[in-house]
Order: C-alpha cells, then structure tokens, then sequence
C-alpha cells in the first residue's frame, strides 16, 4: 500500500496547482497555471485540466489512487460544486464531476482551502500533535479550519472553521459577506492597510499601500500602523476565544501573509487573547505560527483525500 499516491490540486483566484503526493505528505510532481479568473468558467476548467494533464501524463500518475481538491470558497462538498468569490464565472461549478472525468474516475474529495491548510498543518505542521486545533490564514481574505478529536472536522459542505466570518463588532463596519464587523473585515490584510490609510498613515516614495508596507512602517515606529495591527490582532483574539469557547481547541495556528508580520502581530494578539480566553478550559490555549508554507494548499488536499480512503477502508472492515 506504501507506494500508492494521491493526487492534489490547490485552487485560489491567482493560481491553479496539482501535485502527485506520497503517504509521507512529500510532493513528487508539481505544476502550476495561472488561474484565468475573470474567464467563462469552462475558461477556467481548461487551465485546471491542462494542470491535470501534466500530472496524468507522468508515469507515477498510475500510482495514484484518490485526488483532493482544496478550493477557494465557498465550497459545497454535499454536491461537489464551488463557488468561489474571487472567481465569478464558477458559481455551482460541478467540479468534482469535471475533475473526475478528467482522471478517469479517479475518488474525488473536495474541500475549502482553509480546510485544506488546516489538514497539512495537523499532519506536518505547527498543529502536529494536537487533537483539537483551529488554524487561519490571515491574507487576502481570513478562513481557517478545524482538527476535532483527531481528526480534521470539514463539515458537511466543507466549510466548516471559516472564522473569517464570525462577527466580533455588533455595530462594525457592514461585510462584502453582507453580515458586520466581520473577522475579516478587521484582520485581513486589504482591511489592515485601509484602516491605516483612514487614519493617516501615508505610504512611502514607492506608494505601496500593502500590508507588509503598513508592517514594515509599525516596524519602524509609526503608531497610526502600529494601532491598525493591534486591532487586527484584538479581532483576531476575539474570533480564537469564541471558537475555544464553543469547541475547546488547545492551539491556533496562524499562516498566511499577515501571519508573517511576526510579534507585529503576534505580541498583541497574545495579550488580547489574555482578555477574551478567560474561562479555566481556555486559558492554556496557544497561538503559534504557520509552518507549512506554499504548498500547504496540495499537502492538505492530499491529506484529505489520505483520510477518506482511510476511512473508507475502515468502514469496509479492512485494514485501519
């Protein structure tokens, strides 16, 4: 069984990638498109099936026995469709219909990214070891993904720990998602520079207005960045401690570029957790950075593809 190999494909508004990943979680092919976002969507399948092309034109492609697919949201798993924001011509895209034809059939199991992430960093990462765990990706957008008891919990669309979308501010700003004062709408990176920008703060020569722009200024001492970290990281705080609080998890992970300011953002977020995870069975919550890096997308959709054919091995009173 150790030389069997799963395929994956991480699918986001910039890129499309597949990989053929083995039982350890080590990538053996790689290849990547740019993702044509603003396409049709059948556009946008072809450049999936080009990627998927080149994986089942390699000789190892004969060793693969499952594909995962990590894909921008929202995903709906219960009916194999996507839709995700940053790519309009999917909207109920039957992808893993279309994904399944391509490979001949090959099990199919989709899930959000963050999900996706979530997966390759309980099974290589900073979550290893824990049984319950939340991890996030703080960039673009904020999603993120559960590990309850062992085990990585998607729900039944797949969706399941988007704590972008928790509410933290009753009368905050109104959310893209139509909801308020939304995880996101505080903590992702295009919110963290925008609040800087309201409040003053003036880019460099170059006029990068990014966040690693709004990072490197607290860096250097500006207070009007440093404050527009600080309540990133306080909603960050307060998202972590109501998902403790409902679930109880022993350790956030945080990944993705905002994730990479380091103290800038992790110092605060700390201290702010102190205020919000006050009752006794979340207090011994930690918070740690991501390990995973750029193909945790692949890692964890081939992770997830792993477990269903685990499961189902086990259901079918095989093996374990």
């Amino acid at each position: 069984m150790h030389t069997d190999l799963v395929a994956a494909l991480d699918i986001g508004g910039t890129k499309i990638a597949g990989a053929l990943v083995d039982g350890h979680g080590r990538i053996l092919l790689h290849t990547q498109r740019a993702t044509p976002a603003q396409e049709d969507g059948d556009t946008i399948m072809r450049a999936v099936e080009a990627v998927l092309g080149e994986l089942t034109g390699s000789p190892l492609w004969s060793r693969a026995t499952a594909l995962g697919i990590g894909s921008a949201g929202p995903v709906d798993a219960s009916t194999g469709t996507v839709s995700p924001v940053n790519i309009p011509g999917w909207r109920d895209y039957p992808l893993v219909e279309r994904v399944s034809a391509a490979t001949e059939g090959l099990p199919v199991e989709l899930i959000g990214d963050g999900v996706a992430i979530t997966a390759a960093e309980h099974w290589q990462g900073a979550a290893r070891g824990h049984d319950n765990a939340l991890c996030m990706v703080v960039s673009t957008g904020v999603g993120g993904g559960l590990v309850l008891g062992g085990r990585l919990h998607p729900g039944p669309t797949g969706n399941a720990g988007h704590i972008g979308h928790i509410s933290v501010d009753l009368d905050g700003d109104l959310c893209p998602c139509g909801s308020r004062g939304c995880v996101e709408r505080i903590a992702s990176g295009p919110n963290i520079a925008r609040r800087a920008i309201e409040g003053g703060w003036q880019p460099g020569p170059d006029g990068d207005t990014s966040a690693a722009a709004v990072a490197a200024a607290a860096r250097a001492g500006d207070s009007v960045a440093l404050a527009s970290f600080e309540r990133a990281a306080q909603a960050l705080a307060a998202g972590i401690a109501a998902t403790a609080t409902l679930v109880e998890i022993d350790i956030a992970v945080i990944g993705g570029g905002v994730g990479k300011a380091g103290d800038l953002l992790f110092t605060p977020l700390r201290a702010a957790l102190r205020d919000y995870a006050t009752l006794s069975f979340v207090q011994r919550l930690t918070v740690a950075p991501a390990q995973m890096g750029t193909d945790a997308g692949l890692v964890g959709a081939a992770a997830a593809a792993l477990s269903r054919q685990s499961s189902a091995t086990t259901a079918a009173g095989v093996g374990g």
